[in-house]
């Protein structure tokens, strides 16, 4: 009966431990799985979501067009322009594109895009066929593209070290480069260089000075920046702002009320020629005493003397006389020649450009 009685005990007891235990193992185990969903969204938290660039597409368009003569017979000069845009269905790309040619893994030159994607870049290429293609570089929000190849064939091409030219004059008028007394027009002046010249710099970086000739009177001419640098490896054309300057005529003037002194001279005179008059009769009259009359001539040399100082300064000239109106740019048609010079080390190398002018 004992052990009977007191097996039941054990029994239950043991019930309960193993209840307990499972228990205790059960918390146990949500405890781990609540500390593996926290630590498991804290690294969810602390990741940053991985970000894909767009996909962009990059297009490109050459065109060759004769841009003037050389000085060698049979030659003409010709400059490529291409014309780059890069788009992307996620908005307007930014950053860089380089224009190579075949297989070349040095680019001719690169450029920044504007505001709407796109470029515009001009060559000076050298005869012979080029492919040419634009390489928009990937970055952070967009992805990089290359453009189909343009293909170009220049034949005939000048040997001249760089080329120099320019558009046309703004506001745009009709005749173009058409301009009034007292206006300005500006223009776009490009030095483009040629592939062989941006190879003989090594190292170096060469300038080009601008100029103008063959302006009218009462006309300048400015450049903005009048030396246009051209960097080693760079083969597109660098740009300066050039501004020419009108004159209009002036419509100054003094009238002979409003003069400074000319009110003044009558009661000038009624003092200067008695005592012009006075001197000189001493002088004449004093003849016993030799010394007086001496010093009376001195005196009226230094009275005539300081008369005709006084009527040959400019100040007396401006107040009696005013100053001289300026005459206006003379109205006809001209012939403006824009140059750059440079040099090598040893001769000047120059080119030019020329476009008509017109003042009404």
């Amino acid at each position: 009966m004992d052990s009977g009685l007191g097996s039941r005990p054990r029994q239950a007891c043991g019930r309960r431990f193993s209840i307990v235990k499972q228990v205790h193992v059960r918390g146990i185990l949500c405890r781990g799985l609540r500390l593996k969903l926290v630590a498991g969204l804290g690294v969810a938290l602390a990741t940053p979501a991985f970000a894909v660039a767009a996909a962009t597409t990059t297009t490109l368009a050459a065109q060759s067009a004769a841009a003037g003569s050389c000085a060698t017979a049979n030659l003409t000069l010709t400059l490529t322009t291409l014309s780059v845009a890069v788009t992307s269905a996620a908005g307007v790309p930014a950053g860089t594109v380089a224009i190579m040619d075949g297989s070349s893994t040095v680019p001719l030159a690169s450029a920044v895009l504007d505001s709407t994607g796109q470029a515009s870049l001009v060559f000076y290429l050298p005869d012979g066929p080029h492919s040419l293609s634009a390489v928009y570089s990937a970055n952070a929000t967009f992805a990089g593209s290359t453009s189909s190849p343009a293909s170009v064939t220049i034949s005939s091409q000048c040997d001249s070290a760089y080329a120099v030219t320019v558009s046309n004059l703004t506001p745009a008028t009709t005749p173009a480069n058409t301009l009034t007394p007292g206006q300005t027009g500006t223009a776009q002046v490009t030095v483009v260089p040629s592939e062989e010249f941006v190879a003989s710099l090594g190292g170096g970086p060469a300038f080009v000075v601008l100029s103008c000739s063959g302006l009218p009177d009462e006309a300048s001419c400015t450049f903005t920046p009048e030396n246009v640098e051209i960097l080693p490896g760079q083969d597109a054309g660098v740009s300066s702002t050039m501004a020419i300057l009108t004159s209009a005529a002036s419509t100054t003037s003094i009238s002979p009320v409003s003069r400074p002194g000319r009110n003044s001279s009558p009661i000038a005179w009624a003092f200067l020629l008695p005592g012009v008059v006075g001197l000189g009769g001493m002088a004449w009259g004093m003849r016993r005493r030799e010394w007086l009359r001496r010093l009376s001539l001195v005196a009226l040399v230094a009275v005539v003397t300081a008369l005709g100082a006084t009527g040959c300064n400019p100040r007396y000239n401006y107040e009696h006389h005013g100053p001289v109106p300026n005459p206006a740019t003379p109205a006809g048609t001209y012939t403006i020649t824009v140059t750059g010079q440079s040099t090598n080390g040893v001769t000047a190398l120059t080119n030019s450009t020329s476009f008509s002018l017109t003042v009404k």
